[in-house]
């Protein structure tokens, strides 16, 4: 069995609901995994779009959510999730605040990533890491990786 990521509020490519963007209550959305590797001590999340500002001429990858040291035990997060798993800690999006900043695209439809990392290490106290700083301390620990994409296009008005 091998890691595997979904949701029970969008399919894999499917669109995601406005409730978890920002023209809804930009709610975090509801995650579920399982197949975790033998040997996981942790779990990380990353959220990103990386076809900011425009798909057409993307410029760069803006990260939506960042999380680490999720425990091995838990089996997903809930929508719009409160209390976090103990121990996990909680990274810089791109709008520099620590938590969730849902799908909010200026232009186009955009693709949202949801990547779980399965590690053999419960990682230091990393502060607020940004995703580079969590990926660069994940270097030579990653036993497994699922994805989920979801799509975004903010309604014409």
């Amino acid at each position: 069995m091998s890691l595997t990521l979904s949701s029970p509020a969008f399919t894999a490519g499917g669109p995601i609901p406005a409730e978890y963007t920002c023209e809804g209550a930009d709610l975090s959305p509801p995650l579920e995994w399982s197949g975790l590797p033998a040997g996981t001590r942790s779990l990380a999340l990353i959220i990103d779009d990386p076809d900011a500002p425009d798909p057409a001429a993307p410029k760069r990858v803006w990260v939506h959510w960042v999380l680490y040291n999720l425990p091995p035990t838990s089996l997903g997060l809930e929508a719009g999730v409160s209390t976090l798993p103990a121990g996990t800690r909680v990274g810089l999006n791109d709008s520099h605040a620590a938590g969730y900043g849902g799908p909010c695209p200026p232009i186009g439809k955009h693709r949202y990533f949801h990547k779980l990392f399965a590690l053999d290490v419960l990682l230091p106290d990393l502060g607020q890491p940004t995703r580079k700083e969590l990926e660069v301390a994940m270097m030579g620990h990653v036993l497994g990786q699922a994805e989920l994409m979801g799509t975004y296009q903010k309604h014409q008005k």
